[in-house]
């Protein structure tokens, strides 16, 4: 793993244990980093979301199917799930790759709908 949160940005995705939303309990899983790489320079820690392999038939609100799933370093296709969480650096397990432009793109987009003032 890097030696220091720097190293992570926008898109990287990650191995960490990924706490449920109820908080009872985490899961190892893959997820992206929404952080940027000037946050990780003044934080210790880097702010992700979970990323799933059990896809619905369209996406819900704030979901982001990736599309080019296998360069991100996943073994299935994927979404991204409107959940957030930070974490220490320390808790991430290992890089598995980064999302393509037009992935970070999108997921770019559906944070500003998830978190942007509502119009």
């Amino acid at each position: 793993m890097p030696s220091s949160s720097a190293s992570l940005a926008f898109g990287d995705v990650v191995l960490v244990p990924f706490p449920f939303t109820s908080q009872a309990a985490s899961k190892q899983r893959p997820a992206v980093v929404v952080s940027s790489r000037a946050y990780a320079v003044e934080r210790p820690d880097v702010v992700m979301m979970a990323i799933t392999s059990q896809l619905r038939p369209s996406p819900a609100f704030g979901e982001v199917w990736i599309a080019d799933w296998q360069g991100a370093g996943l073994i299935k296709p994927s979404a991204v799930k409107p959940v957030i969480a930070t974490f220490e650096q320390r808790l991430v397990i290992r890089r598995l790759g980064a999302l393509a432009a037009a992935d970070a793109n999108a997921l770019a987009q559906a944070l500003v709908h998830i978190l942007g003032p509502s119009a």
